[in-house]
């Protein structure tokens, strides 16, 4: 059945992030399909700066979040927080994440943007990939939607890069950014957003959009 341009936006809206997943078997076929379109996302230069693994070994996962934990509970400790509050918060963050299938972890490589002399211009060229990044991530969370898994987007690697690194054997050129659980829709937050009229103006700041 094909769908009108009004019923595909409303699926757009309709994705939200799974905070409690739902454990089953996950199609790999439909892993996949996520990936091949979410490489559709534009890039800057077309550099398509992302570049992902994928985990589907509950071994390699545990490991994976054993050392993110290790470098995240010296972060929480450095906060001043109680060791009993830091436990309980990686082991509830940890807990969430173990309800995931399939975890993918989203690395950003500069190899491929362009090359400045000067500072300033190359750290826009790596805003422009972390960019990139964020599209690859948005269409690869509504190709899971659409498939009827859920997923949510998580930062942590960003915190713990060198533990990422060790556990996925990542080159050195390959920077984590993001980790994506994946799994069967599960429970989720109601959606608040601000409205059209709160975020955008017409022509300049200040005239109202509508």
């Amino acid at each position: 059945m094909e769908l009108s341009t009004e019923q595909l936006l409303k699926m757009i809206e309709g994705r939200s992030s799974s905070k409690l997943l739902t454990p089953g078997e996950v199609e790999f076929s439909k892993i996949i399909r996520a990936l091949e379109t979410a490489i559709s996302a534009p890039s800057a230069h077309n550099s398509q700066p992302w570049r992902v693994v994928v985990i589907d070994d509950r071994v390699v996962l545990e490991r994976l979040l054993e050392e993110m934990a290790a470098e995240w509970r010296r972060d929480l400790k450095g906060d001043g927080l109680p060791d009993w509050k830091v436990e309980i918060i990686i082991e509830e963050s940890k807990k969430r994440t173990l309800r995931a299938s399939v975890v993918i972890v989203v690395c950003l490589t500069m190899e491929e943007m362009d090359k400045y002399p000067d500072e300033r211009r190359q750290r826009c060229e790596y805003v422009m990939a972390v960019q990139s990044i964020g599209a690859f991530i948005e269409n690869l969370l509504l190709a899971l939607h659409i498939q009827g898994l859920g997923a949510c987007w998580r930062c942590g690697p960003l915190f713990a890069p060198e533990a990422v690194r060790r556990v996925l054997k990542l080159p050195p050129h390959l920077e984590p950014q993001a980790l994506i659980e994946i799994a069967h829709p599960g429970g989720t937050r109601p959606k608040t957003r601000k409205p059209v009229k709160e975020i955008a103006y017409r022509n300049m700041w200040g005239e109202p959009i509508s």
